[in-house]
């Protein structure tokens, strides 16, 4: 049996792999920017001397890390709703989302809080800033820069793992492509058109990051 490739009938839909391509990338921003702000804040939880924040911050981490990602997605569209939170598709698997990269990127932050030296908070100190103040003019800004390349991976493995919202009928560009293998029967070609648009899209990101990190590079 002979398979003669013919990706005609995937163009005639590729502006439904394009729509569903933006939806992935939208989703994976809008990930990313709640995950900061979920895991800065479990970050400075981590790096507490108070067990109050401390260990709730742990057993966050812990057991988002040690859960699989598509466990979450189900649980969050499945059984929230079984306990009276009921979210839309889109807003269910975000939230997942975020959730999951926000217990990633504590861990990522912590570090980076970690590697700051304390004569930073001594010198805002001297200068009469407040604690808030040497957070959020000092720590942060130095921190972020420390972890730019960690935040960039994680940005792109958020993107790959928009995938995974094809589980709950997401229109992003894994459920799309499947639409179009299951219409078309071009299972090769609609597969190698998906793959070479996650290829290419992590690719840009990638040199985004980058340019970003050479840009707030520290000259030596």
């Amino acid at each position: 049996m002979t398979y003669s490739l013919n990706f005609a009938a995937v163009w005639r839909s590729f502006d439904l792999l394009l729509q569903g391509l933006a939806l992935s990338l939208g989703l994976a921003v809008v990930a990313i920017l709640a995950g900061c702000v979920i895991g800065l804040i479990t970050a400075f939880g981590l790096v507490s001397k108070s067990g109050f924040f401390r260990k709730p911050a742990g057993l966050y981490v812990t057991i988002i890390r040690n859960t699989p990602i598509l466990v979450l997605v189900l649980f969050s569209y499945f059984a929230l709703p079984e306990l009276g939170v009921r979210l839309g598709k889109i807003e269910s698997f975000v939230l997942t989302l975020a959730i999951y990269s926000g217990a990633y990127l504590a861990e990522v932050f912590r570090g980076g809080l970690i590697a700051i030296p304390p004569g930073q908070r001594e010198a805002g100190l001297a200068i009469g800033l407040t604690e808030m103040q040497i957070r959020t003019s000092i720590i942060i800004p130095l921190m972020l820069r420390n972890v730019l390349p960690s935040l960039g991976s994680t940005m792109i493995s958020l993107f790959k793992d928009t995938s995974l919202a094809a589980a709950i009928a997401v229109p992003e560009l894994t459920f799309e492509a499947r639409k179009i293998n299951v219409e078309t029967f071009r299972v090769i070609e609609t597969w190698i058109v998906a793959s070479c648009l996650y290829v290419a899209t992590c690719s840009l990101l990638a040199a985004l990051m980058r340019a970003v990190e050479r840009r707030l590079a520290v000259p030596r």
